[in-house]
């Protein structure tokens, strides 16, 4: 199946859905793997860590879009390198929680709104183009509204703000995330799943039953 990547805004439920979508896709003729992004175990997301961490500024658009961009790039560009290469070339399905797809959504909001189509074609020269990373067979999106995930942030760091990044605890920039993650996934072909009914989250299983179906299994 190649390159299968979930891609949603933070608390969308990427990480369930991949730990789901991986027990399946293990059970397939070739196997499967999974890899994050960012790679916060390796040296690689130095600069990501610190970006988020808000020593290059407090807010994110402290650091323009294509230099934010970048540091993302670099580290997948490492992960790819070192870690999975070889699998996918041998046919190994990668099952990917975020990839360069994070670009076109968290970087493109920084940017008005008559150059996000550029922004977008930059994003996959420089990643797919000259850095050489594989383009994703399939992306599925969570779209999870900012108002329920924002619940699910505050559950997972229990109640604790000061845990959030500064793009988790931008409120306004996550909003124009959103809207740029829905222009990013109808004009690339992204795969869409709507996560939330009448303000709260919908069921791990229906939705996992949807990423399925999206998956091709």
């Amino acid at each position: 199946m190649g390159l299968i990547v979930i891609e949603g805004l933070d608390a969308a439920g990427k990480g369930t859905q991949s730990r789901l979508l991986l027990e399946a896709l293990e059970k397939q003729p070739c196997g499967a793997r999974a890899v994050q992004f960012p790679d916060y175990a390796s040296p690689s997301s130095s600069l990501v860590k610190m970006y988020l961490a808000g020593e290059f500024g407090t807010s994110p658009d402290a650091v323009n879009p294509y230099a934010a961009a970048a540091f993302y790039a670099v580290d997948r560009f490492a992960s790819y390198q070192k870690d999975w290469k070889q699998d996918y070339q041998n046919g190994v399905t990668i099952l990917a929680d975020r990839y360069v797809t994070a670009n076109q959504i968290f970087q493109l909001e920084k940017l008005p709104r008559d150059q996000w189509e550029d922004f977008l074609l930059w994003v996959e020269d420089f990643e797919y183009g000259k850095l050489g990373l594989p383009r994703p067979d399939r992306v599925i999106f969570l779209d999870m509204p900012v108002e329920v995930s924002q619940k699910l942030l505050l559950k997972r760091y229990h109640g604790d703000e000061k845990q959030k990044d500064i793009h988790e605890s931008d409120r306004a920039f996550l909003e124009r995330c959103a809207l740029c993650a829905r222009f990013a996934a109808e004009r690339l072909g992204w795969r869409t799943i709507l996560c939330a009914e009448n303000g709260e989250p919908r069921p791990v299983e229906d939705i996992h039953r949807e990423v399925l179906a999206l998956a091709g299994l």
